[in-house]
């Protein structure tokens, strides 16, 4: 079967001709892929931008960590029979570390990555844990299905922030993660969900799409004195990174009130230098989201059920597999927003 896998730590992919997915295991299925999305976590690891290094001793590998599928084979034990829909949390827990002992497998210390360190969605068939996969409802489609990951990704890091009834929210990022957030944002009872990027006019379509109209393009002025001139004068709840530039940051915390929380979702190639003295003065609190619990997953799926359309402007290409190069150069030049591919 045809599978995009990173072969070498650098830049690109390649396209292998690899064998069926092996028989499952007991605890395990083996998955008919649909659908599988392309993050931005994917393209970072196409460019090879610095924070995937943990990835080369385990190459090659085929990527992909969005995806859906129906169940193909079953091993003994998963709960699963044929035929059903499912997406995929991509995280595999070892079980027998410290943490997982301890029923706190999501902070698991030697966790795999499916799609990142064992083979993913970007082939024909692909056998996982049966514990990672999550049923899916008949409203959720295929597609819809290969975004529960990021929609999770965003759940969580509104919870993180603890946005609330009334907030005004600042999102810094209009791709995936930010939409998923804001989307998340106005769930939890925002009043107000402001989205900032730079010159990125195909992801602020995509936005709006979605309805979210306070948009700040900070390729025309600073982002503090526009933000500022859209509150009049009063600074934001909350702020949601997920631009992965590390700058952004301080700029992000120049518009926060005093005791508010930064939440940084983003992945990040590089350092950041933060005005201690004003963070503490300001007793900004600064946090960190990284995937979702297994209760956010669920809670998305319910959502994406309730309100399947309601989600579905996200998705702005859909291509065969054997396209998987050009959805890759899209979303890395952010002429698409989502890109989903099909095997």
């Amino acid at each position: 079967m045809l599978a995009l896998r990173k072969t070498t730590p650098g830049f690109g992919l390649e396209f292998q001709e690899v064998p069926a997915a092996p028989p499952p295991g007991p605890g395990e299925v083996v998955l008919k892929v649909e659908a599988a999305g392309i993050c931005g976590s994917d393209v970072h690891a196409y460019e090879w931008t610095g924070g995937y290094e943990f990835m080369t001793d385990r190459m090659p590998v085929t990527m992909g960590h969005e995806f859906s599928g129906r169940v193909w084979r079953v091993g003994t034990g998963t709960g699963f029979r044929g035929g059903e829909r499912v997406c995929v949390i991509p995280m595999v827990a070892c079980g027998a570390c410290a943490n997982c002992r301890a029923g706190d497998a999501r902070n698991c210390l030697c966790r795999q990555g499916i799609g990142l360190t064992v083979d993913g969605g970007f082939a024909a068939e692909v056998r996982v844990p049966a514990a990672c996969c999550v049923a899916l409802p008949d409203a959720v489609d295929a597609e819809l299905g290969a975004l529960v990951e990021p929609l999770g990704v965003g759940a969580e890091a509104v919870l993180t922030g603890a946005v609330g009834l009334g907030d005004t929210v600042l999102v810094m990022g209009p791709g995936t993660i930010g939409q998923a957030i804001a989307l998340f944002a106005r769930r939890a009872g925002a009043a107000r969900v402001i989205i900032s990027g730079r010159a990125d006019a195909p992801r602020f379509d995509v936005c709006r799409a979605l309805g979210f109209e306070e948009l700040i393009d900070v390729a025309e002025a600073p982002l503090v004195g526009q933000v500022l001139a859209a509150t009049g004068g009063r600074p934001v709840d909350v702020v949601l990174e997920a631009t992965g530039v590390p700058a952004t940051l301080n700029d992000g915390l120049g518009v926060l009130k005093k005791g508010g929380a930064c939440v940084v979702v983003g992945i990040h190639a590089g350092a950041v230098t933060l005005p201690l003295t004003d963070f503490v003065r300001n007793r900004h609190q600064l946090r960190a989201s990284h995937g979702a619990e297994r209760r956010t997953w669920d809670r998305v799926v319910a959502h994406l059920a309730r309100d399947p359309e309601g989600f579905r402007p996200m998705i702005t290409h859909r291509m065969a597999l054997d396209r998987g190069l050009e959805g890759f150069e899209l979303a890395r030049q952010r002429a698409a927003s989502k890109v989903i591919l099909a095997p």
